[in-house]
């Protein structure tokens, strides 16, 4: 598994339980650490994205309504929410990473973790996201 698509599932562990059990995403995140002995590299993407995830989630939660219709983040599986958020704050805070690329981890983490449709549904809301609410990228 690559460096990159390892950190982002450690991320989606830390947000499920922070969204499951509203403990502090640092405290979490820490204690994660501690349990799984992660490379420095990985450590340190999963933490920008738990830390980055948290400090934003009222403005990617709010995109994410946006996009997603007929659906409440309540409603949604608490998986597929996390998942989401995740990928919605890689697309529109990383500029280094593709969102193509957010996109394609983000399908296959819902796929490994959710049920049958969450591959569709989270590919679904996350190129609307895409499409409307990211800043367009300069072609060389």
């Amino acid at each position: 598994m690559r460096k990159r698509t390892r950190a982002r599932e450690c991320a989606l562990k830390v947000l499920y339980q922070v969204d499951i059990t509203k403990t502090d995403p640092k405290e979490s995140l820490k204690d994660y650490l501690a349990e799984h002995e992660e490379p420095t590299d990985i450590a340190e993407f999963a933490s920008n994205l738990v830390l980055g995830t948290q400090t934003n989630i009222t403005d990617i939660d709010k995109v994410i309504s946006e996009c997603a219709e007929n659906w409440t983040l309540t409603r949604m599986a608490v998986i597929d929410r996390n998942v989401l958020r995740l990928a919605t704050y890689e697309m529109l805070y990383t500029p280094d990473v593709p969102p193509k690329v957010c996109i394609n981890e983000a399908v296959e983490l819902a796929k490994k973790y959710g049920d049958l449709n969450s591959g569709k549904f989270v590919n679904g809301i996350l190129d609307r996201i895409l499409r409307e609410k990211s800043k367009p990228t300069k072609k060389s």
